[in-house]
């Protein structure tokens, strides 16, 4: 289980699967299939990546480059880049911003993201 403050919020999460806050409200119309963390994951053509992320519980999506700590989609805007991910080999793409698509390969990001 861990535990990110941010400001006023307190945002808790536990890493168990079976454990999950956000859920689908209407059917997939659409599905798709993407890789998270090189793990087979429904999701439906044209959502965020950032909500397939909150959905399958995979949290925190990244480590912050000083101390390492834990974070996790939370604006959903493009503001705050918590959401940092790897999506197919690209790091430090906001996940709240990108489109999923077929095939797509999302990875979560530790740390800084290398220069090469």
């Amino acid at each position: 289980m861990a535990v990110m403050s941010r400001g006023q919020a307190l945002f808790l999460w536990q890493s168990d699967a079976k454990t999950t806050m956000f859920r689908r409200l209407e059917p997939i119309l659409d599905p798709i299939e993407v890789m998270v963390d090189g793990v087979p994951c429904e999701a439906e053509a044209g959502e965020s990546v950032a909500a397939i992320l909150l959905r399958s519980s995979s949290l925190p999506t990244r480590r912050s480059p000083v101390g390492h700590q834990p974070r996790a989609p939370y604006c959903m805007m493009g503001a705050c880049f918590d959401c940092l991910v790897t999506i197919d080999g690209r790091s430090s793409q906001q996940s709240c911003l990108v489109r999923a698509r077929h095939g797509m390969r999302i990875d979560r990001q530790n740390g800084m993201r290398s220069v090469v």
